[in-house]
C-alpha cells in the first residue's frame, strides 16, 4: 500500500508541475535544474566560502527472489536453504554539507541514518521479521573543477562543467547487528548490516551542460574495497553510471528523466558467525549483480520570499533490468526526496 501511495504522489506532482506557464528566462539568475536530480550526488561545486546543507530521505523496497534474470519462488529457495527471504525495506536519512575551499575545490561530507527490515520464511513455514537500525558509513570527498565555462547570456544560457570526485567511505556503520529469529538471537546476514567495515576509496567524474531551458549530465562512480574488516570479509567493488536530461518549466520548477546502471561484486572472504547454508543472503558468493533503473523527478527552487534559495526535489526510480547472482531479492522501486540550501 505504501508503494502505491508513493508512486501516486510522485506521478501527481509531475502532472501538476507540467501545467507551468511561460516565463521570462532572463529574469532568473538561478534555475531549478542548476542541480541534478536529487538521486545524483556530487554533481555541482560551490564558490569559495559558500556552504550548502542538504537532507535526503530515501526508501527502497525489494521483494521476490531472482537468479540471473529469472524469478524463483520461496519454495525453490527452501529447496537449498533453511530460510528464504520474502521482502526487504530500507529507509535512509542522509545529512550532507558542502563547502567551497576555493572556486576550484569543494569538500563534501555525508552521514546516513539507516533502518532495514527483512521478512523471511523458514523450512517450517514460520514467517518472521528481522530489523537493524543505526548510523551508516560516513563519506568524505573533494570535488575538483576541471573545466567550467559560462558562454551564455541572460537570454541564452550556456554553461559546461566537468568535475572530478576523490573521496573515501569511512567504516562508521556497524557490521555486527543481531536480532531475534525462530532459531534464536542470530547475527544478521550481509545485506542487513549497516556498513562495510573497511575504508573504501571513491572515484567519480561528472559532466553537465546547461542550456536555455534544458540541461543534461552524465556521471560515473566507483567504490573500491581493500583489505578485510574485523569480521573477516570485504564487500565487492561497486561501479555506477547515470545520465539525465532536465527541462525547466518556469523559474521555480523543472522535470527530469534519468537512467542509472549499477554493478556490484561478490563478497571476498567470509564472516564465520554466518552459516552459508542458512539463507542466500549469508552466502558471500551470491551477492553480485547488475541493475538498471529509470527515474522521473521534479526539482523546485524558491525565488524570493521567506524560503528564498531553498530547493525541494523528488525522484521515483523503477528497475527496468536486473541480473542477480542469486537467489537475491530484486528491487521494486526507490523513492528519494530532498532539501538543499546554499548560503
Amino acid at each position: 500500500m505504501l508503494k502505491k501511495h508513493a508512486i501516486t504522489c510522485a506521478l501527481s506532482l509531475l502532472i501538476l508541475t507540467s501545467a507551468g506557464t511561460a516565463w521570462a528566462h532572463e529574469t532568473a539568475t538561478t534555475l531549478p535544474d542548476d542541480h541534478a536530480p536529487i538521486g545524483v550526488m556530487g554533481d555541482h561545486a560551490h564558490k569559495k566560502g559558500e556552504w550548502m546543507l542538504s537532507y535526503r530521505y530515501a526508501r527502497m523496497e525489494m521483494s521476490g527472489s531472482r537468479t540471473g534474470r529469472t524469478d524463483i519462488s520461496p519454495a525453490a529457495v527452501l529447496g537449498s536453504f533453511m530460510v528464504a527471504p520474502l521482502q526487504m525495506d530500507m529507509e535512509m536519512h542522509m545529512f550532507g554539507a558542502m563547502y567551497g575551499i576555493s572556486d576550484n575545490l569543494t569538500v563534501m561530507g555525508m552521514l546516513p541514518y539507516i533502518r532495514k527490515e527483512m521478512s523471511s520464511v523458514n523450512v517450517g513455514l514460520v514467517r518472521f521479521k528481522t530489523q537493524s537500525e543505526g548510523i551508516g558509513d560516513a563519506k568524505l570527498s573533494g570535488l575538483f573543477t576541471l573545466y567550467n565555462k559560462n558562454s551564455g547570456t541572460p537570454q541564452q544560457r550556456r554553461k559546461d562543467t566537468l568535475l572530478l570526485k576523490l573521496g573515501a567511505s569511512l567504516p562508521t556503520g556497524s557490521t555486527d547487528k543481531r536480532d531475534t529469529t525462530p532459531m534464536g538471537n542470530m547475527k544478521l546476514a550481509y545485506p542487513m548490516q549497516l556498513g562495510s567495515g573497511t575504508v573504501d576509496p571513491m572515484l567519480g567524474i561528472t559532466f553537465t551542460q546547461r542550456l536555455q531551458n534544458w540541461s543534461w549530465g552524465a556521471q560515473g562512480n566507483t567504490v573500491f574495497r581493500f583489505g578485510s574488516n574485523s569480521d573477516g570479509y570485504r564487500l565487492g567493488n561497486e561501479y555506477g553510471a547515470t545520465g539525465w536530461v532536465a527541462r525547466n518549466l518556469n523559474e521555480s520548477a523543472s522535470l527530469s528523466f534519468r537512467l542509472e546502471g549499477k554493478r556490484w561484486g561478490d563478497i571476498h572472504g567470509r564472516d564465520p558467525a554466518l552459516n552459508p547454508a542458512m539463507m542466500p543472503a549469508s552466502r558471500p558468493d551470491l551477492r553480485a549483480g547488475t541493475r538498471v533503473d529509470a527515474a522521473v523527478g521534479v526539482n523546485f527552487y524558491q525565488q524570493g520570499g521567506a524560503l528564498d534559495g531553498h530547493r525541494l526535489a523528488l525522484e521515483l526510480a523503477i528497475p527496468v533490468y536486473q541480473d542477480l547472482d542469486g537467489p537475491q531479492l530484486k528491487s521494486d522501486y526507490r523513492l528519494i526526496a530532498g532539501w538543499q540550501k546554499a548560503f
